[in-house]
């Protein structure tokens, strides 16, 4: 938990942005995974963590930007929750340590929002992304689940964004700990794999890391053989000699800042030549990418640059034709890199997804319907503050290949009889986390080997 000041300096800002009515903080509660008592991982929700800090189930908030007023609403444990779970700070405790001086019963908030809403006033609340949140919503504010994503504060999430955005230096020290245990959990994978593995060794491996590093994982472990499958999280197969394992995995510290990495390794000793020759055009993409981040380019024109990169590479294999640019802008480059160059990162591992992709990667512009383009998650300026991921990929889609093929789809750049020949290659890509700085960009975190010579000499 960062000071006190650091949270109320955050809930005053949001005021002001806001301006007026009263903002709805819903924070989290135990889940139950196949009944009540059985419960998943408590996650308490980030932008609850962001402005009230407090890593406890059951509390939610509320600031009255008319009255100048918060409350942290929660029901204090009794004695048959400290038995089964042990002591506690009080809820008066636990909002001290934030600034807040106002607690309440949980039934109290019914309360105050219904006069609230009597009166006429706005209640201001975000998205929900879980069902307990809509639950409550329909309760507190009587609007359906079906209309809750419509109602929800534009004025709210904007205010939010704004603020979660730009990382703070307190910030980038709680997510440079957190890429360095991902690094850490990468490279144990590159001198652990060995062919009669199983993918869930190499998931068990990584996943001791982050809970030895007093966190977990953020978000869903992908080591898979079947690199094709953008998020495969599979763990059943054999690796054997010849065969590349992706790993996508993260850590989350304490303070539930996100690190996020991918790495493609050869479960043999060697990359085969014709993984070595995928390889350099993704590592090529990564490397443009990287050295195009700085203050003030759109991220979107980063991205494009990745997918002209992977177009001129496939040409010189043979697979596509014609100008890169046309191709890339035409969207062709997708049947190879169907996905985004990258996401911003924070206390999400994809920061405020559940607020709007329009709002945090598109500053409110629309975001393009063409396939490939259309999974870009960050698209405009960059500024010093943003913490982002760079991580293009190449991935060979039997299904999609087909597909393509039968409706000829851009056969002016895509030579589908050469492609025929790499339809079973699967899919790799790397990916590391950037800070944009005033002067350009810095990686965060530890170095992870990414390049061919780098990565065969873990193995």
């Amino acid at each position: 938990m960062f000071s006190p000041k650091t949270y109320i300096d955050r809930r005053r800002r949001l005021q002001k942005d806001v301006a007026s009515g009263i903002l709805l903080f819903l924070g989290n509660d135990d889940y139950g995974m196949n009944y009540a008592d059985n419960t998943y991982h408590f996650r308490q929700d980030s932008t609850f963590l962001y402005f009230f800090g407090s890593d406890y189930a059951g509390l939610s908030a509320i600031i009255d930007i008319d009255n100048d007023e918060e409350i942290i609403f929660g029901d204090e444990l009794t004695i048959d929750h400290i038995v089964w779970m042990g002591s506690q700070p009080t809820v008066r405790e636990k909002s001290l340590l934030v600034g807040v001086n106002r607690t309440e019963p949980t039934a109290r908030l019914y309360e105050i929002l219904t006069r609230a809403m009597e009166s006429g006033r706005k209640i201001h609340f975000l998205p929900p992304y879980r069902a307990e949140h809509q639950v409550k919503l329909m309760e507190l504010l009587g609007i359906t689940p079906k209309m809750q994503t419509e109602a929800a504060s534009v004025d709210f999430i904007k205010a939010v964004v704004d603020q979660r955005s730009y990382k703070t230096e307190e910030e980038i020290i709680q997510i440079e700990e957190s890429v360095a245990i991902t690094a850490d959990m990468h490279i144990e994978a590159m001198r652990m794999i060995r062919p009669g593995m199983k993918e869930a060794d190499v998931a068990a491996a990584v996943t001791q890391i982050a809970l030895a590093s007093e966190g977990n994982i953020s978000f869903p472990v992908i080591a898979t053989i079947n690199g094709q499958t953008l998020h495969n999280h599979y763990h059943g197969n054999v690796l054997k000699e010849g065969d590349m394992l992706l790993l996508d995995a993260g850590a989350e510290n304490r303070m539930h800042y996100a690190g996020d990495l991918s790495s493609t390794i050869p479960v043999s000793r060697r990359f085969t030549e014709r993984q070595k020759d995928i390889y350099r055009i993704a590592l090529a993409a990564h490397q443009n990418a990287v050295a195009a981040l700085k203050p003030g380019v759109p991220f979107k024109e980063i991205h494009l640059l990745a997918a002209r990169t992977i177009v001129d590479g496939m040409k010189n294999l043979g697979l596509m034709r014609g100008d890169a640019a046309e191709a890339a802008n035409a969207g062709a480059h997708a049947l190879f890199f169907q996905c985004g160059l990258g996401h911003m990162m924070g206390l999400d591992v994809h920061d405020m997804e559940n607020l709007g992709e329009v709002w945090v990667g598109y500053d409110g512009q629309p975001k393009s319907t063409l396939f490939g383009l259309k999974s870009l998650r960050l698209a405009r300026k960059l500024e010093p503050g943003f913490v982002l991921t760079i991580e293009p990929g190449i991935y060979f889609i039997p299904e999609l290949i087909d597909m393509w093929k039968a409706e000829k789809r851009f056969a002016e750049f895509i030579n589908y009889d050469k492609v025929e020949e790499y339809r079973n290659f699967g899919g790799l890509r790397n990916e590391e986390d950037y800070l944009i700085t005033p002067e350009g960009a810095r990686r965060l975190g530890k170095h992870v080997p990414i390049t061919i010579e780098e990565v065969e000499s873990m193995r």
